[in-house]
């Protein structure tokens, strides 16, 4: 989550009107400490209690683009994992232009969906979105 508020301040910057669901940016800001305790224990039941599945295809139908935030995790280089492969989808079928931070990752098992639904891989270069 951290991340996603730098990255977002950052494509403000550039002039982009980025989009992060506003719990997020309370959890970094360090408030809403009960949300953050449900998500580390209980991240699914957090997803459907608060919404952010529907929340984000409606953020998603309602944006130009979407940038996929792709660091290492859990051992997986560039890593993509299920929800955001589902937001992805979300982007592709409502002709979205999909941007990959970072290089495809690496090691997992849905990357052929991955490269059919990509438009741009930044390489970590945010000015490249246009």
């Amino acid at each position: 989550m951290d991340k996603m508020i730098e990255i977002k301040a950052k494509l403000s910057e550039l002039g982009h009107e980025p989009v992060v669901h506003e719990d997020y940016e309370d959890m970094v800001a360090g408030r809403r400490s009960e949300l953050l305790n449900l998500i580390g224990t209980e991240h699914a039941e957090a997803k459907r209690k608060y919404g952010y599945i529907k929340w984000y295809h409606n953020a998603i139908k309602n944006s130009d683009a979407v940038l996929i935030l792709n660091y290492d995790k859990r051992g997986i280089k560039n890593y993509i994992g299920g929800n955001t492969l589902m937001e992805m989808g979300f982007a592709h079928v409502n002709n979205k232009k999909i941007f990959l931070l970072n290089p495809l990752p690496e090691e997992v098992s849905y990357i052929d969906e991955i490269k059919a639904m990509t438009d741009v891989i930044l390489n970590g270069d945010l000015s490249k979105i246009a």
